[in-house]
């Protein structure tokens, strides 16, 4: 297995959002935003909480020839939220809202680390510029006190990498990479090229929803040649599931910090097989229920475990299906209702109507999600 040392340049001059930009797209009419305030918002807060003494000090060369450092599967152990991107009704970032959403997470819902993704961050609806900036400013307003993961579009190996040297100029930890392959139009190979040129920069996470369509072998030797030969590999958020997480998690969890996608009941279907942390739904708004079935978990507990899935994860999740837009509407729509955020989403996806946020209110209330 080959060992290798992966520099983190944080104070590359030629790096910046106009390199990025410029470099990726050819966008030299685009405007640069370093030094900007981020609608005059800063980080507000240097306290520091008991996750931080676990995240990783800034640093010009990380060892990764051992896998994935203790302090850094420590911060992906547990419940850990996704960035849903806030809008205000017209479109625009709601930026406002996102820096209380982050407050919330670090402040009350103690985690550990904010990640960034292409579908829950709604990449899928913001433009390159829209992704630099949202950046920035989670960096900035988490300003160290927990760990950062950020995410790339469905961009080509040059894009990423350019995006990735972007992410370590701003300070990120840790880029979640998620190549294009229309019409299965990458090999093993061409993979492998991808993550090591993105490894080069920063630590990478690797997203497994592309692979769905690609089939259990392919994934797999995928997994297993990205363990191999890519050191700056360290991290995986699945979305695939069933024996092709089992398989990758013995493939892999000696040296990578490995999340399940989505729901309790996934990672609870990891577990036996090496699983440390899951994307959680609830820490989002309801971070008791997040952490009182990591407790269970952790001491072994599994009827309360499980009891914890059927009595809240099971009802919403079974209402997020049947909904009109989608699990994406009824979770920008939960926001709303917690307080955190607003509703919206951008056209043309759907946003949830005066009415349907009634029905929402009333079924959070039933289920005793909501108060």
């Amino acid at each position: 297995m080959p060992t290798k040392n992966v520099r983190i340049r944080r104070s590359d001059p030629h790096v910046g959002r106009r390199g990025f930009l410029q470099a990726s797209v050819g966008a030299a009419s685009l405007l640069a935003i370093d030094g900007m305030s981020l609608h005059g918002q800063e980080s507000k807060t240097k306290s520091v909480n008991s996750a931080t003494l676990q995240r990783v000090n800034v640093k010009t060369k990380l060892d990764l020839s051992r896998g994935c450092p203790p302090e850094i599967r420590a911060a992906l152990t547990g419940p850990w939220p996704s960035i849903r991107t806030p809008f205000k009704q017209d479109g625009q970032i709601d930026f406002d809202s996102l820096y209380s959403l982050l407050s919330f997470l670090i402040e009350q819902a103690k985690v550990k680390a904010v990640v960034l993704t292409w579908g829950d961050s709604l990449f899928s609806s913001l433009t390159d510029d829209d992704i630099a900036q949202l950046t920035k400013a989670v960096v900035r307003h988490v300003d160290r006190r927990v760990f950062v993961v950020a995410a790339t579009g469905q961009w080509w190996t040059g894009k990423s990498v350019e995006f990735a040297k972007y992410c370590v100029d701003i300070g990120a930890d840790m880029l979640m990479t998620l190549p294009p392959d229309w019409a299965g139009s990458t090999t093993h190979e061409s993979l492998v090229t991808h993550y090591r040129a993105v490894g080069e920069q920063i630590p990478v996470m690797v997203v497994t929803n592309f692979l769905i369509a690609r089939g259990i072998d392919f994934g797999v030797e995928l997994m297993r040649r990205l363990r191999d030969e890519v050191p700056a590999v360290i991290a995986l958020k699945d979305d695939f599931l069933g024996e092709f997480i089992r398989k990758t998690c013995l493939l892999t969890h000696d040296r990578w910090a490995l999340s399940a996608g989505g729901a309790k009941q996934n990672h609870l279907n990891m577990l036996p097989f090496g699983a440390d942390g899951y994307l959680s739904t609830f820490i989002n708004f309801r971070p008791d229920i997040a952490w009182r079935y990591w407790n269970a978990v952790s001491m072994g507990d599994m009827p309360n475990a499980t009891r914890v899935i059927r009595d809240f994860d099971f009802p919403l999740f079974d209402y997020m299906r049947k909904s009109e837009g989608g699990f994406d509407a009824v979770m920008h729509g939960i926001y709303e209702a917690f307080g955190l955020t607003k509703r919206w989403r951008r056209v043309p996806y759907h946003s949830l109507s005066d009415k349907q946020m009634e029905s929402l209110t009333e079924f959070l209330r039933q289920t005793k999600i909501l108060s």
